[in-house]
């Protein structure tokens, strides 16, 4: 994993990068990981530069939704709305988390906070429960730190490494 620069981030912002790098590279089987704002915006990403390199990459196997941390953001939003309208209209409460197995992968879908979402893309021999484990760790750390000052900083810390990835 090629980790996101972290230079002149807050302390908050990098510890949040660190407890990311960390879930991805101690907990086998994880392949990317995105945390996307309630409203649909990636955050922060495991894998911030696969997309110029999902492109270049043709003809080898994808470890990702399409290789791209902006695609695993915009599926998670997506899932996160579909579960929350389902439990609104079942009236069984708040949704905790949502796993999705497929035959060569698996989706994890978590809540942090205020409607925030962490998604973990995994590979299809991942521990189910051993990655629910630690994303609820993840949360658990995360979740009281992720101010919506944090996510302002962090929104800005992702537009600035695309914006200078294109140049």
């Amino acid at each position: 994993m090629t980790a996101p620069s972290t230079f002149g981030l807050s302390s908050e912002a990098r510890n949040l990068h660190w407890l990311l790098t960390n879930l991805v590279e101690e907990v086998p089987g994880i392949l990317s990981v995105a945390v996307v704002s309630s409203d649909g915006l990636l955050l922060l990403s495991s894998d911030p530069g696969r997309n110029d390199e999902a492109r270049q990459g043709q003809g080898q196997r994808r470890t990702g939704p399409r290789g791209s941390a902006a695609d695993l953001a915009t599926i998670v939003s997506g899932i996160g709305s579909l579960t929350v309208g389902a439990a609104k209209l079942m009236e069984y409460g708040n949704v905790k988390h949502t796993m999705v197995a497929m035959d060569e992968g698996s989706l994890f879908v978590m809540s942090i906070s205020d409607g925030s979402l962490l998604g973990v893309h995994g590979s299809a021999d991942c521990d189910m429960s051993v990655v629910a484990y630690h994303m609820a760790l993840f949360v658990g750390r995360a979740g009281h730190v992720l101010t919506p000052e944090l996510r302002s900083e962090l929104r800005k810390s992702l537009e600035s490494e695309s914006t200078g990835s294109a140049r």
